[in-house]
């Protein structure tokens, strides 16, 4: 998402803030950009990923939309715990791959602890 009032023509990356969180995008945050300049960073994809495929949560209510593919959601899914927005099973998994393969950051699938 955009910080609100920016200057479309003059952004900065400090103008971008996770969906999830609103934290703002630096050089030592990771971020995967949704559809629509949707965000979620490396902090909240950990959650998510963690919450949905380890241990098997769904917090989608009938009816809810991804905010980063845009698409209805009919598989389990991460609601932010601060805002009223959901990310599915699906852009989780490609965020998390996406984000895994970055060289610039160390982030890592979370996994079962053993």
């Amino acid at each position: 998402m955009q910080r609100p009032g920016i200057n479309p023509d003059n952004a900065e990356m400090s103008d971008f803030l996770c969906d999830f969180c609103r934290q703002e995008w630096t050089t030592a945050i990771p971020m995967v950009e949704g559809h629509h300049g949707s965000l979620i960073c490396g902090s909240c994809l950990t959650i998510a990923y963690t919450e949905v495929f380890l241990l098997n949560l769904d917090a989608a209510p009938t009816g809810a939309t991804c905010t980063l593919c845009l698409q209805e959601i009919d598989a389990p899914s991460w609601k932010s715990p601060e805002h009223e927005c959901f990310v599915c099973k699906r852009c989780i998994n490609h965020a998390a791959s996406v984000l895994a393969k970055d060289p610039d950051f160390k982030w890592k699938k979370p996994s079962a602890a053993k």
